[in-house]
């Protein structure tokens, strides 16, 4: 499983890539906003961060501005996913930019059958969100097994991007679940590798080894 971080703050992007566990970068408008600066100059120094994928999300809702936002996204770095909607005139921006050569990233999917036109347009990824679909008492894990169980089916490319995910249970049930790809906040990707039984036998294997006077 490739695993993306989902935020705009390049100090935390640098350290989470140098531990080399980090394969791409998911971004919104909201979340550049709170870094203060031009958009592109952060969505550039995001791709100069990371060697995989940086998904940089158009603001426009309609088929004539999304291209033309697109287009420009693409040009920042040969890395950048443009990140599209889920909407009628989001999917016919996928085809065309797809057949463009451009990486694009749907987001906001909700349903399978949302997943399946997505892949028809040729997304390189689909963006489900399961945090929100938990929110109204809704399987967001389901959505994730429906979707992988459609594209083997039929063998598309298009890879599932876990999004929307707040928990490690979320990332590990996604993994289960068959996702390609899991993006999460900072603050989760560090706690994958946390366990109180982690923490208390290393205490104690420190503890027996001052007792021996163990030095390397």
């Amino acid at each position: 499983m490739k695993f993306f971080v989902d935020t705009a703050n390049t100090d935390d992007i640098a350290e989470l890539a140098a531990t080399g566990l980090i394969d791409g970068v998911t971004t919104n408008p909201s979340l550049i906003a709170k870094a203060g600066r031009p958009f592109t100059d952060v969505i550039k120094e995001i791709c100069d961060l990371v060697e995989g994928p940086v998904s940089a999300e158009v603001v426009a809702t309609d088929y004539d501005g999304m291209i033309s936002e697109g287009r420009k996204l693409a040009t920042i770095a040969e890395n950048v996913a443009v990140k599209l909607p889920l909407t009628w005139d989001g999917l016919k921006a996928c085809k065309t930019l797809t057949g463009e050569g451009t990486m694009v990233n749907v987001t906001l999917c909700f349903s399978a059958n949302q997943a399946l036109l997505a892949a028809k347009a040729g997304a390189t990824f689909i963006s489900p969100f399961i945090g929100r679909l938990d929110d109204i008492n809704l399987d967001g894990m389901e959505l994730i097994s429906d979707i992988r169980q459609i594209y083997d089916n039929y063998l598309f490319d298009t890879e599932i991007l876990a999004a929307s995910i707040r928990t490690a249970n979320h990332v590990k049930d996604s993994a289960l679940a068959g996702a390609d790809v899991a993006t999460m906040p900072p603050n989760v990707i560090k706690t994958l590798a946390t366990h109180p039984l982690t923490d208390k036998g290393l205490a104690a294997f420190l503890a027996d080894a001052e007792k021996a006077g163990i030095k390397v």
